[in-house]
């Protein structure tokens, strides 16, 4: 049985995580990326690395789960947004 706080750490990591995950999809299927903004998600993703970072040195489940995922997706979306031919 889980215990309450790690349930809510799940809980938190899941919702978060799950929120850029329209975000993703309309940008692989689109390929459209001009109304987002790259600093916006440069600063983001530096700062979910070191969540991550912060997760493994605490060893942190919730942290390091939530924060692998949320680091893949926003860092594809500034894939997205880098490589486009868009303007900035």
């Amino acid at each position: 049985m889980i215990d309450p706080i790690s349930l809510l750490g799940f809980i938190a990591c899941t919702l978060t995580t799950l929120a850029f995950l329209p975000q993703l999809i309309k940008v692989i299927l689109e390929k459209r990326t001009r109304d987002i903004s790259r600093n916006m998600y440069l600063v983001l993703s530096v700062g979910v690395f070191f969540w991550l970072c912060y997760g493994v040195l605490k060893n942190d489940f919730p942290i390091i789960l939530a924060n692998a995922f949320t680091l893949i997706f926003t860092t594809t979306i500034l894939w997205y947004k880098l490589r486009s031919k868009e303007e900035v």
